[in-house]
């Protein structure tokens, strides 16, 4: 069943000069970096604290589709949407832009699973996490 995707966080971070690969563009492997700095962000703003132990959240897929070289100098902005909340799991989608320029660069997504740490079983997503996954 398919879902509207929900804009749920924003955050931008500068590009910096060792971002940059050979070919003089941002290396595939840190537009990884953006998604997961950007998803850290959203997930502590929910209260939930991402350290080991307990339950808590791990993705257990990601990918990236890459449109547009991104260069330093720059600020990359990344837009994090969600689909609907599963019993333990959530889908998201990410875009990437520069400041300022309303282009996508890349996209990305990944599968955010809540999980016990210790037993490596998948939980139910927190109360209040699918409160405001759901909330409109």
């Amino acid at each position: 069943m398919e879902h509207k995707k929900k804009l749920i966080h924003v955050t931008k971070m500068p590009i910096r000069w060792g971002d940059m690969d050979a070919y003089g563009h941002v290396n595939n492997t840190v537009y990884f970096r953006y998604m997961e700095q950007a998803r850290v962000e959203w997930i502590e703003e929910m209260k939930v604290p991402v350290r080991p132990g307990g339950d808590g959240p791990v993705i257990i897929n990601a990918a990236c589709t890459f449109l547009i070289p991104m260069t330093y100098p720059g600020m990359v902005e990344v837009r994090t949407y969600v689909g609907y909340p599963g019993r333990s799991s959530v889908q998201t989608h990410v875009e990437m832009r520069i400041e300022g320029d309303e282009r996508i660069y890349a996209e990305g997504a990944a599968k955010v699973v809540w999980m016990n740490t210790q037993t490596g079983k998948s939980v139910p997503l927190p109360d209040h996490v699918r409160a405001a996954l759901e909330a409109e």
